[in-house]
């Protein structure tokens, strides 16, 4: 029987994933904190249950991205032939390998460590999310006078390679997998909703390898944040995690597209950066 203080947690830990995985601020990190508070777990174990409860959010990419998987299924199968699906096929597979040769060893150092000081990571992530900002903006300006932006078609291999390497880099505690392929996407001069897109789409494929890992080298991390939150509430997060997902890929997707995306980005910068001092301050 699920208590009330079980159901609580579950939810907020729902809502915390749920936010955060979308968002260019860091899910494990966010369920890290939050779960170390309301589950009392350690570090370790906060850490690889942040990783496992990307499932949730990894189910509503599946469902709000259906096209693009059908399509990769269908290039798999080779039944789907056309340039675009061939590009989309090979963009996921490059990318994919080149975040776990990335990624991998990084996630197994990351698993080792009792503590980080997280305050550090999030005031990072607060000054790249106002350099995003900046980059959106320009990108905008170039966008309006029809020069200086890209499309998925016209990335190739190296570009690929480096979108890889960087959501590698989100095994760490503290970095954004969202945050890191978007700013990169944006970098290379890509249209904010496309880099949006096609960061959410080989997202679903590290977040899988990141669930993965979690029930073949940390399980018993896992069976601890199961005794203290229960099959129900672990159910009860995943869950509203999905349903929550659903509703802010869709949200972000569209306003990527607007201007308003600027200044929801530097606001989000401001937070992270004032989240860091705070943790910094408080010794968290």
């Amino acid at each position: 029987m699920l208590t009330v203080s079980q159901a609580i947690s579950s939810v907020i830990i729902g809502l915390v994933q749920a936010i955060s995985e979308w968002l260019p601020i860091s899910s494990k990190t966010q369920v890290l904190i939050a779960s170390q508070y309301l589950l009392n777990l350690s570090f370790t174990q906060a850490y690889t249950f942040g990783l496992f409860m990307e499932i949730g959010t990894v189910v509503a990419a599946i469902l709000y991205f259906r096209k693009e998987v059908w399509t990769l299924l269908r290039v798999l199968f080779m039944k789907d032939k056309s340039t675009e699906g061939r590009n989309l096929f090979k963009y996921v597979l490059i990318a994919t390998i080149a975040t776990g040769i990335i990624g991998t060893p990084l996630y197994i150092l990351s698993d080792s460590l009792t503590s980080v000081p997280l305050g550090i990571p999030m005031m990072i992530i607060g000054l790249v999310l106002i350099g995003d900002a900046v980059v959106i903006r320009h990108s905008r300006i170039k966008q309006r006078e029809g020069t200086n932006t890209r499309k998925f078609k016209d990335l190739g291999l190296k570009e690929y390679i480096v979108i890889g390497f960087m959501q590698g880099l989100a095994a760490l505690p503290g970095v954004s997998r969202s945050g890191i392929t978007t700013s990169t996407l944006l970098l290379m001069k890509v249209e904010p909703d496309e880099s949006f897109r096609l960061s959410f789409v080989i997202g679903i494929f590290a977040a899988i390898a990141a669930f993965s890992l979690t029930i073949i080298k940390s399980r018993a991390n896992v069976m601890a944040a199961l005794s203290q939150i229960g099959i129900t509430g672990m159910l009860v997060a995943i869950v509203v995690a999905a349903i929550v997902s659903l509703f802010l890929i869709d949200f972000l997707i569209k306003i990527a597209g607007k201007s308003k995306i600027v200044y929801l980005t530097a606001a989000l910068g401001i937070i992270a950066i004032s989240g860091g001092i705070i943790y910094m301050v408080f010794g968290i």
